[in-house]
């Protein structure tokens, strides 16, 4: 049996932790851990639990397909392939055999794993409450597909419609959807990166390697490096405090979090960081690692230098579009541009027919915020725009759908529990409207001239549903409105968000639609 909870809609109502306490616990006041894969024996809580849940968040192996009645798939929609097979490949696929396609399906990625969950990689499997194998996702029994895994798509040829591979074959399509994802930045220095101790966190395979060591009786680490303080650098120095390692954590920015929430929040998570013992250095960067054939020190920019000897680097993503760079798609360091029905671009600007887009690769506009084109590394996002994408894929044109979904993030750190809606990074300024920082459990509103685009809340998530009806209707910012625990001073500030070269490491929406960086075009 396979579980996943949508952590984005939990709200920390805790009735699954009543109904089936061995799969579901709470940690904290709101924040959610969970068991992926619970006994057979715990099949029928599970079940209630899921039934119970008040928003629905909690998602189990899907019921089979076979009873639903077929769709006559669209003009040349005989052949569907799906390039990358995590959350939203899968999803997509899904989506496809719900709606009723019957055409041949093939889903195509370079891990050699089936679709597992990554969220739990950077906290609970890290941690060793669950195994970093246990995170897959929950699926169809009838999916029927053909599955080309720890296979790398090298080429995509739209005048022949095939998809080129590592192993020399080549996959020919009709319609094709692009949800290839993101991959950890690797550090910069290859022979550094070599050195035993050295570890990024974004596979499922990267996590258990992390794991192994940091779980290590013989090879404990006496002290763990965390280069990046975004959230999964944050998260992975939350869980090793937690084991009770000593943690240095290097940031070149002012604060953590700065890319995603901006400086003032981010001084708050700074002071969360140093309550619970790491040994925060911000303004920083690392000079050198050294070490014979493992790590033993590393120098920072300051000149100060940090005994340790595992180092974590959490630089942020790249988007994985490298073999579409000739493929005459809009491709760039920001992903793939799509319109709002999840159609690819090419060069041009003119929108493809036959070749979607869906996932942290996709690069889309967002009528909520300016029509500015979004990309959005987000679990819920590559949920919402897959359905979407599969929908339009088989759907004739006066039937398909537009990919409007507000964006959402959780992040679990220091017992604390973090949770947005809308986009901080479109903003100008920030007020804490509800709460008490002091107390750790507050909401902070943004704003972008006049306008609310965003809220974060810390062990406070039940609000984000009336901030995000708030940010849908385009309220004034400051709020004005009366609320539970409101704050004497409720003063907007700037919000202290840095340059966007510095958003590409940390944010997990980044707004792409200023300072466009080439302009090209063929014909």
């Amino acid at each position: 049996m396979r579980v996943v909870v949508d952590l984005t809609k939990c709200q920390g109502y805790a009735q699954c932790a009543f109904l089936a306490p061995s799969t579901f616990q709470m940690q904290g006041d709101e924040a959610l851990m969970y068991d992926p894969e619970p006994s057979e024996e715990q099949r029928e809580r599970v079940r209630r639990a899921a039934s119970a849940c008040p928003v629905q968040a909690i998602q189990i192996d899907r019921l089979s397909t076979q009873d639903m009645p077929p769709i006559h798939a669209a003009p040349g929609a005989g052949r569907i392939v799906v390039v990358g097979a995590s959350l939203a490949g899968l999803r997509a696929a899904e989506a496809l055999r719900e709606e009723g396609y019957t055409g041949s399906l093939t889903l195509i990625d370079d891990e050699p794993h089936a679709p597992y969950d990554r969220p739990p990689l950077s906290k609970a499997a890290l941690g060793g409450r669950i195994r970093p194998d246990a995170t897959g996702l929950p699926r169809r029994p009838d999916l029927n597909a053909r599955w080309r895994l720890g296979v790398r798509a090298t080429g995509l040829d739209l005048a022949t419609r095939r998809v080129r591979l590592s192993d020399g074959t080549a996959v020919p399509f009709d319609r094709l959807l692009i949800a290839t994802g993101v991959r950890a930045r690797p550090w910069p220095d290859p022979a550094e990166a070599e050195l035993d101790g050295m570890f990024v966190l974004r596979t499922r395979d990267d996590a258990i390697h992390l794991q192994e060591r940091l779980l290590s009786h013989d090879r404990r680490p006496s002290r763990v490096l965390v280069v990046g303080a975004g959230f999964t650098g944050s998260e992975v120095a939350s869980t090793c405090r937690s084991l009770g390692l000593d943690v240095t954590m290097a940031e070149a920015a002012r604060t953590p979090l700065a890319g995603a929430l901006g400086g003032v929040i981010g001084s708050i998570a700074a002071e969360i960081q140093r309550e619970h013992g790491v040994d925060l250095r911000c303004g920083v960067t690392v000079e050198a690692i050294e070490g014979d054939d493992g790590v033993r020190r590393v120098r920072l920019s300051d000149g100060s230098i940090v005994d340790a000897d595992v180092v974590v680097a959490a630089l942020g993503g790249i988007r994985n579009v490298e073999w579409l760079e000739d493929s005459g798609l809009a491709v760039g360091p920001w992903g793939v541009a799509c319109d709002a029905g999840c159609r690819a671009f090419d060069v041009n600007g003119l929108v493809t027919d036959d070749i979607f887009v869906a996932g942290d690769v996709a690069r889309s506009p967002n009528a909520m915020f300016g029509y500015q084109f979004l990309a959005l590394e987000h679990w819920a996002n590559a949920v919402a725009q897959a359905e979407v994408a599969a929908h339009n894929m088989v759907s004739d044109e006066s039937d398909r759908w537009p990919h409007l979904h507000m964006p959402q993030f959780w992040s679990l750190q220091f017992g604390n529990n973090i949770k947005s809606v809308g986009v901080p990074t479109f903003a100008d300024e920030v007020v804490v409207t509800q709460g008490s920082v002091r107390e750790r459990r507050f909401t902070a509103a943004y704003g972008y001239k006049g306008r609310l685009t965003a809220a974060v809340t810390f062990n406070q998530a039940k609000w984000l549903p009336f901030y995000q009806r708030l940010i849908e209707q385009a309220a004034p910012f400051p709020p004005e409105f009366p609320t539970v625990d409101r704050p004497e001073d409720v003063l907007p500030v700037p919000a202290d968000l840095p340059e966007q070269q510095l958003l590409a490491r940390e944010a997990t929406v980044v707004v792409t639609g200023h300072r466009p960086t080439t302009v090209r075009s063929i014909r």
